[in-house]
C-alpha cells in the first residue's frame, strides 16, 4: 500500500472515531429549579432528559409563608441555568439570591411577570387558574430551545403531550361549572380560588376574613361571626380549606362544618407526593369538589396516586 493510500485510510479511520466520539458524547444537561414543587414538575415534563430539576418547596405538611432558604439552595439557584419562580411576593426570597448569584445565562421564568399580572395581585395561589400552565409550559419550552437549540422540537413535543395530558382536568371543571354552576362554597384562605371560579362556584366567606388567614392577622370579629353563619345555617354546600396551614380558627371552622355535616375538602398550595403531577394533582381536587357536592362525601387529605 503506498504512503498516500495509507494516508487515506488512515484519515478515514481517524473521521469515523471522531464521528462515534461525537456520537457518544452525552447530551448536555440544564440545570433548573422550580421554586414550588408544581412548577418542577411541569420543567421535567417539558426538559425531560435535557433537564436536572430541583423543587426547593416541597413539603405538603408546612406553611410556604413561613419558609426559610438555606445555603444549600442558595448553591443551587447560584448553579442553575433556569428558574421559575410564581411572583405576586410568594417567593420573594428568592430575588436576594438570584441578585447575589448573577449570572449572565441563567433564565428566570416569573410566572406572575409571564401573565402580566400587577404586584397587587391579591390572590398569589396562581398554579389553581387552569390558564397558568399552559402558558408556563410555553414558555419553559422557549427557554430551554434558547439554551439547546438543537432539542427544539423535542421540548416543543413535549408541550403538545402537556396540554393534552389536561385535557381531563379542563373537562371535568367544564363538567362541574355544567353542572354546579353559582354552588355556594366556604373557605379558610384563597388558595383554591382560582380554581373554585372556573367551576362556576360562588365563594361565600368575606374576602377579608381569607386575606387574614392568608396573611396571619387576625380576622375582624363579624367576618369570624359571618363565616360562622355560614356553616351553622347550611348556607353553603362544601367547605374547603387549607390543608397545609391551619391554627385554633380554622380548625374551629373544619369543627363546625363537620358538626353540622358539610362535606369538606383540603387543597394544598404544595404539590402532594407520591405520585401525582401537576395534571393529575388538579384533577384530583377538582374529583373531590365534584364528590363533595354530589354525593357530600369529605376529601380532606389526597391519597397517594398510582
Amino acid at each position: 500500500m503506498t504512503g498516500k493510500r495509507l494516508a487515506a485510510v488512515a484519515a478515514v479511520v481517524l473521521a469515523s472515531l471522531h464521528a462515534g466520539a461525537a456520537l457518544a458524547a452525552p447530551a448536555p444537561v440544564l440545570n433548573a429549579i422550580g421554586v414550588e414543587n408544581e412548577y418542577a414538575d411541569v420543567i421535567s415534563q417539558i426538559g425531560g432528559k435535557f433537564v436536572h430539576v430541583t423543587a426547593i418547596e416541597t413539603d405538603p405538611n408546612t406553611d410556604p409563608h413561613t419558609f426559610e432558604a438555606s445555603p444549600q439552595i442558595a448553591a443551587d439557584i447560584a448553579n442553575a441555568d433556569l428558574v421559575v419562580k410564581n411572583g405576586v411576593g410568594y417567593d420573594a426570597w428568592t430575588d436576594k439570591f438570584l441578585s447575589a448569584t448573577a449570572k449572565k445565562e441563567r433564565r428566570v421564568i416569573d410566572v406572575q411577570h409571564l401573565l402580566g399580572l400587577p404586584d397587587n395581585t391579591p390572590n398569589p395561589h396562581l398554579w389553581y387558574k387552569p390558564t397558568t400552565m399552559p402558558v408556563v409550559a410555553k414558555q419553559i419550552a422557549a427557554e430551554l430551545s434558547a439554551a439547546l437549540p438543537a432539542q427544539k422540537a423535542y421540548f416543543e413535543a413535549n408541550v403538545k403531550k402537556f396540554d393534552e395530558s389536561l385535557k381531563p382536568w379542563q373537562a371535568a371543571v367544564a363538567a362541574f361549572k355544567a353542572k354546579y354552576n353559582g354552588t355556594e362554597v366556604g373557605v379558610t384562605e384563597p388558595v383554591g380560588d382560582y380554581l373554585l371560579q372556573a367551576a362556576g362556584m360562588h365563594i361565600a366567606t368575606p374576602w377579608t376574613l381569607e386575606t387574614a388567614i392568608m396573611n396571619g392577622t387576625d380576622p375582624a370579629p363579624q367576618d369570624v361571626t359571618a363565616q360562622n353563619a355560614l356553616l351553622s345555617e347550611h348556607k353553603i354546600k362544601v367547605f374547603v380549606y387549607n390543608q397545609q396551614v391551619t391554627d385554633p380558627l380554622t380548625q374551629s371552622f373544619l369543627a363546625l362544618a363537620k358538626k353540622n355535616n358539610i362535606p369538606v375538602v383540603g387543597v394544598y398550595e404544595t404539590m402532594p407526593m407520591p405520585g401525582y403531577t401537576y395534571q393529575s394533582w388538579m384533577l384530583a381536587e377538582t374529583q373531590a369538589l365534584s364528590r363533595a357536592v354530589a354525593d357530600k362525601v369529605s376529601t380532606e387529605t389526597l391519597l397517594a396516586s398510582k
